[in-house]
């Protein structure tokens, strides 16, 4: 492969290193304190379960001959210590807790928190009931409470403890210290999409250094106000003059073999991760059966998205969740219904036509937000743009894009701060229950919206509409329509139970940070 000097984009890689805001130490010593915290709270956290289950003292005394001496009772558990700390140790390492490079899920994190806690656990339970202490503590019977509280308690510490080290990552990556510079390879819409994303959401812990060009043409100065540092040819030495720590891939016609030659040459050696980003509406399903035809193996997609099966789980979940939800929430729709109605004259209640699963009109229920009677033209006309892709429908910028009518005129003032907490929506746990609407899905659309779709568009409506959805907690205003419409069918394609609940959890936070309007 032929590698081309950088100096013929105009701009020298050299130029675009990412400042080292942090020192290099920083990072495993952050790790470190994590290690040592784990440690502290394996033991004080095992010790604190006896202290509860057992009412008794821990120490019986200290000398500096013998150092601590342990209570009678508490030695045989004070024995299993030196296997309780590395377990806990050795599951948080399993599960990539001491992970602190690229982006995190808060709901991710508290997953593996789980899972290597309820490990743990298994494992100290199991070592406890076999080797019992050793020898010397081999008819004694523990207390099972023990150990039943061990885990909740250790839940809850390790949970609160990540949960802390990631807001404080969070904070600190929002001004943009310690962020991990990035090339992109290629100039089209998931390029555009990857770098708008990780400049607008700084906690993701990336910044966008360079582009590298793939098209045969003269280079560009920017792209998405990024500098293009290189063509394809000159990715290998871009990577080493720019100090890139990661590489994400946007052009799905990139070469495999050359791919391949610049991870060999440049990526192992220096460390470099490579990360493929290709269109969600060209990735494979995870539904999909592979088998094979005499000697040539198939991959046979999943026509239906649901199966009957799966169509009851989803029907049942969503009743049970519906109806819990009626019920706690029950006092603050009288809360509501007094608020609209001394805010403006009309109905408490607005009704709307909407289309739901395979094009049937249902009647959609939320708080109404506007004057009664307001005229829908000018939303008629921006949706019909918005869909279309026109430029125009972008109400921010280019670093942050907004494509929602903020400056509504027929919103009413009760109506605007029902909107921003997304406390209009409740109403739609009728739908739900009436089987119009599902908790999780695409967004409901309104019958002039699928006028304006071209036939790709109608494949969201495979599904029944929900009250959230991927694209609600994946940027919502911030996607343009073809973006909203790809992260639908994924969900559609890959629904699971799992990714219902995923995405539920992932709701409140965006609400409560208002980034739902």
């Amino acid at each position: 492969m032929r590698v081309e000097p950088l100096k013929e984009s105009g701009v020298k890689a050299g130029a675009v290193r990412a400042p080292a805001r942090a020192p290099g130490w920083v990072v495993p010593a952050v790790k470190t304190a994590l290690v040592a915290a784990d440690a502290a709270l394996a033991a004080g956290v095992f010790a604190a379960a006896y202290a509860l289950r057992e009412g008794g003292r821990l120490l019986a005394g200290f000398s500096f001959e013998r150092g601590f001496a342990w209570e009678r009772d508490f030695e045989p558990y004070a024995a299993l210590l030196w296997f309780v700390v590395p377990v806990r140790l050795v599951s948080n390492a399993y599960y990539d807790l001491y992970r602190l490079r690229g982006e995190f899920s808060y709901l991710d994190e508290c997953v593996r928190v789980f899972r290597a806690t309820a490990v743990g656990s298994l494992l100290i339970v199991a070592w406890a009931f076999l080797y019992r202490g050793g020898f010397e503590f081999r008819a004694f019977s523990y207390a099972r409470g023990v150990f039943v509280l061990d885990f909740f308690l250790a839940l809850a510490a390790y949970t609160l403890l990540r949960l802390a080290a990631r807001a404080v990552q969070s904070a600190v990556r929002r001004r943009e210290v310690n962020l991990i510079p990035t090339l992109v390879v290629g100039r089209g819409a998931e390029a555009a999409l990857c770098v708008r994303e990780m400049r607008a959401r700084r906690e993701l812990g990336y910044r966008v250094i360079g582009v590298v060009e793939t098209g045969d043409g003269p280079l560009d100065e920017e792209f998405e106000g990024v500098p293009v540092v290189s063509d394809l040819a000159g990715l290998p030495e871009a990577i080493r003059e720019t100090g890139a720590n990661e590489v994400i891939i946007t052009d799905p016609t990139l070469s495999g073999d050359m791919l391949f030659e610049v991870m060999m040459r440049v990526g192992r050696r220096r460390g470099v991760e490579f990360r493929v980003a290709p269109s969600l509406f060209n990735c494979l399903p995870r539904k999909t059966e592979v088998d094979q035809i005499g000697v040539l193996p198939v991959i046979t997609l999943f026509r239906d998205p649901l199966g009957q099966g799966a169509r009851v789980v989803k029907r049942a979940f969503d009743i049970c969740v519906a109806a819990l939800a009626l019920v706690l929430l029950s006092p603050l729709w009288a809360v509501m219904a007094l608020l609209i109605k001394l805010d403006s004259k009309g109905p408490v209640l607005y009704r709307q036509e909407r289309v739901g699963m395979d094009g049937r009109i249902f009647l959609f229920l939320k708080f109404r937000t506007m004057r009664a009677g307001a005229d829908d033209a000018a939303h008629r006309e921006f949706q019909r743009r918005y869909i279309e892709g026109r430029p125009d429908t972008n109400l921010g910028d280019s670093q942050r894009p907004v494509y929602k009518l903020h400056d509504d005129p027929r919103v009413t003032r009760t109506g605007r701060w029902l909107r921003r907490t997304s406390l209009d929506e409740l109403p739609q746990l009728l739908n739900v229950l009436r089987g119009d609407m599902s908790v999780v899905g695409p967004r409901p659309p309104i019958p002039y919206e699928v006028e304006a779709y071209a036939l790709w568009h109608r494949k969201r409506l495979d599904m029944k509409p929900g009250m959230t959805g991927l694209w609600q907690v994946s940027g919502r205003n911030r996607l343009s329509f073809d973006e909203m419409v790809r992260l639908d069918l994924f969900y559609i394609e890959n629904w699971s139970l799992w990714l219902d609940l995923k995405i539920m959890l992932r709701t409140l936070p965006v609400l409560l940070r208002g980034e739902a309007y």
